[in-house]
């Protein structure tokens, strides 16, 4: 059995104390193995909406590894609990240093979400990048939840694949919740990365490092969809520095 990375209590969520080689060997172990483990990469939004949501809070503490995405839950780590992480554990990279693993280790894998375009063209960039690794299913979203029958045919599915690693591209929270109700169920470790299918698909623009230094990927990302997400960064980045300068003050 895969042993856990430490975890610390960020505003009640539990987030990993982990890096990009730390988390990536723990993926990797598990898959081997086919065992069940549940993986996100959490960030601000993220956080937040485990915050507010009492029965997602409770699902993503049971999440296997929550890394810490973005650069301010680092800094908040390395803050309140003298975690020393040199740099946060952001799902898209993390997934390609998986991927490059499960190639050499000779892991199927398996891509779970998005559009059906969406996934086809991550698997084709995978390819590009790894050719030797086997991909042995590309399932798009439903964009709704699954029916009972639906959920059994796909864990059935996924787990007479033989996949070791299952990426996972539903956005958050719903990828969340999906690894997190599937622990015990999927034989692989499943790791809810939603962003790095468009990313690798090219819907998204990567960042310019500096930005993601910085921690203003943020940013980068409101000036590309501006009507969809000047909420979401509005209201949680808000919250976010609320909470960290009351836990500053107060101590909780």
């Amino acid at each position: 059995m895969v042993t856990h990375a430490p975890k610390v209590d960020l505003f009640g969520v539990r987030i990993s104390i982990t890096d990009y080689e730390d988390a990536t060997r723990r993926i990797i172990e598990a898959a081997k193995a086919r065992e069940s483990y549940a993986v996100s990469a959490l960030a601000v939004h993220g956080l937040m909406e485990s915050v507010n949501d009492p029965e997602l809070r409770d699902l993503v503490n049971t999440i296997d590894l929550v890394t810490p995405d973005g650069q301010p839950v680092r800094w908040a780590l390395n803050h309140f609990h003298d975690a020393a992480l040199g740099d946060r554990v952001y799902g898209p990279d993390l997934t390609w240093h998986v991927l490059a693993a499960a190639e050499a280790e000779r892991v199927p894998v398996y891509l779970y979400g998005s559009t059906e375009e969406t996934g086809e063209a991550f698997a084709a960039a995978i390819l590009g990048k790894h050719p030797a690794i086997e991909i042995v299913g590309v399932q798009p979203d439903r964009f709704r939840e699954a029916t009972e029958d639906e959920d059994l045919a796909d864990i059935a599915e996924i787990n007479e694949s033989g996949a070791g690693v299952v990426l996972v591209g539903r956005g958050c929270p719903r990828q969340e919740r999906w690894v997190a109700q599937h622990r015990g169920k999927v034989h692989a470790s499943m790791l809810a990365v939603g962003a790095a299918f468009d990313f690798a698909a090219g819907n998204l623009a990567t960042p310019p490092s500096w930005m993601q230094r910085a921690g203003l990927q943020w940013l980068h990302r409101l000036a590309q969809e501006p009507g969809r997400l000047w909420r979401r960064y509005l209201f949680t980045n808000s919250q976010f520095v609320w909470l960290a300068v009351r836990r500053a003050v107060t101590g909780s």
